[in-house]
């Protein structure tokens, strides 16, 4: 590794650890600026631009040894309010990699056959293979906050009634954690963002939705009328963190109402993930070095034009 590439990785790490939540009990929302820009000044954006650029070369040639060696597997969770910019930093984080090595799932609102399995189901099915990034937009996590702050979803989900008790949100909290557990002792790297953004930030963004005719598309009245219950959900995701931040599976608080500087965390969180293991190209034996003389040997004997 040459000090370049050792600079860039202790960058991302010092970056990326001013909103780490290894142990939430502790954590308050209300100490994450959502207005920060870290060691960037708030005219920053051309200088963060360029360490994105760089954090995404990092990431193309982690993805590339991370696919090689079809022994790790990586999942991203992203949750946020809406109009936080999960999608954006999807897009422009991930832009450098190899879309073979890569796969995001979106979750909605569940389906009667994911209805009918554990709320933990549909996720399963979705997790990443070896060697391969997933992108959760939105995950299981959505069960203790939405579900929460909508305790109508909470009844439809067809438990049988002696589960509905006041210990329902410890017990959901004690099952992601044993699941992310579970995840990371089978060679899964767990990182989960919560893209922190004000809600006059919101505001603003929602009201481009309108007035900007090329964004009139990602508009919805549901954003709007979810805003009336801003408090809740904030009560809601402070909770989970506190609840569901381990030294393994940590959560990212990310800045967001500058989403130049929310990409730039994000990227170099998951640099920094991908730092935390060692990740090579196979390496071959001397049977397989054999096989490869032999094929030097057979295409060096070829004709130019066969």
């Amino acid at each position: 590794m040459n000090e370049k590439t050792k600079e860039l990785l202790r960058h991302a790490r010092d970056i990326s650890k001013r909103y780490r939540i290894d142990d939430g009990k502790d954590f308050r929302l209300k100490d994450i600026d959502p207005g920060d820009t870290g060691p960037f000044p708030k005219d920053g954006k051309e200088s963060a631009e360029q360490a994105l650029a760089e954090g995404r070369d990092a990431l193309s040639e982690m993805q590339e040894r991370l696919y090689a060696q079809d022994r790790w597997s990586v999942l991203l969770i992203f949750q946020a309010m809406d109009a936080a910019g999960k999608d954006g930093a999807i897009k422009h984080v991930m832009s450098g990699i190899n879309p073979q090595g890569c796969q995001v799932t979106s979750f909605g609102v569940p389906s009667s056959r994911e209805q009918d399995h554990t709320w933990l189901w549909r996720c399963m099915l979705e997790l990443p293979e070896r060697g391969r990034i997933g992108i959760f937009n939105r995950s299981y996590y959505e069960e203790t906050l939405v579900a929460r702050v909508h305790p109508e979803i909470l009844k439809a989900q067809k438990l049988p009634d002696p589960l509905f008790t006041d210990n329902i949100w410890k017990e959901r909290f004690d099952d992601i954690r044993n699941f992310e557990k579970h995840l990371v002792r089978n060679g899964t790297i767990v990182r989960k963002f919560f893209l922190h953004v004000s809600k006059g930030e919101q505001r603003k963004r929602l009201l481009s939705r309108l007035d900007e005719p090329e964004k009139n598309w990602k508009f919805r009245m549901g954003d709007v009328e979810e805003r009336e219950h801003w408090k809740e959900y904030q009560e809601a995701y402070e909770k989970t963190i506190r609840n569901t931040s381990t030294e393994d599976a940590p959560w990212f608080v990310v800045p967001a109402d500058n989403k130049w500087y929310t990409r730039v965390v994000v990227a170099a969180a998951i640099v920094d993930a991908l730092a935390s293991v060692e990740l090579h190209f196979p390496q071959i034996d001397d049977s397989q070095r054999a096989v490869l003389e032999e094929a030097r040997k057979l295409l060096t004997k070829a004709k130019p034009a066969e």
